[in-house]
């Protein structure tokens, strides 16, 4: 038996290929516009969404802020979880009535804020950047809070304790600011 030669590709006309291909993206419903203007190219990008509306534009410097921030909840973390008596003695230069489990117990809490602030740094979803930036700003104001209550119940406010005042404040605003600039909506170009 001998194998019959085959016969010769066809090729197609190109011109004849694109008026099918503007036909079967007609049929689809690809190619053009959407009632939001945007134009996709395949069904799946029409059915999914398009991924640039959810991409963010992120404030210069973001990623950085969340880094420092991280470095440095960490680094309060550990110091209340392993010397409790001594951060209270550099805050307010004096031995306070507090016990040693209570410092423990705040340092525990800002380990998982810290937790939070490094998971923030690794996402790209704005939402959760934006949660994480609103958890370190309600920490700040609640330690601005407490810390001018205890200096207001002591009487007497030391160097440390003024600057940490100050230092919450210039936080809360770099954060604040973070966070609403990270919430506006971006303008359409």
């Amino acid at each position: 038996m001998a194998a019959k030669p085959h016969p010769p590709l066809m090729k197609k006309h190109s011109q004849t290929d694109l008026i099918s291909r503007l036909k079967t993206r007609k049929i689809l419903g690809v190619g053009g516009e959407d009632d939001d203007g945007e134009v996709h190219r395949s069904k799946i990008s029409q059915m999914l969404g398009n991924e640039m509306k959810f991409a963010v534009r992120e404030p210069v410097g973001l990623r950085v802020w969340i880094l420092i921030s991280a470095v440095m909840f960490t680094v309060m973390a550990l110091m209340a979880l392993a010397f409790p008596n001594h951060l209270s003695e550099v805050v307010f230069e004096e031995e306070l009535s507090t016990t040693g489990v209570s410092i423990r117990l705040y340092g525990g809490a800002l380990l998982s804020i810290s937790l939070i602030m490094w998971n923030g740094l690794y996402t790209a979803e704005k939402v959760i950047i934006q949660w994480t930036l609103l958890t370190e700003a309600c920490y700040f104001s609640v330690q601005f809070l407490v810390m001018t209550v205890t200096l207001v119940e002591i009487g007497s406010a030391s160097n440390a304790a003024i600057f940490l005042l100050l230092s919450r404040v210039l936080f809360l605003v770099v954060t604040l600011a973070y966070y609403y600039h990270l919430g506006r909506r971006p303008k359409k170009i």
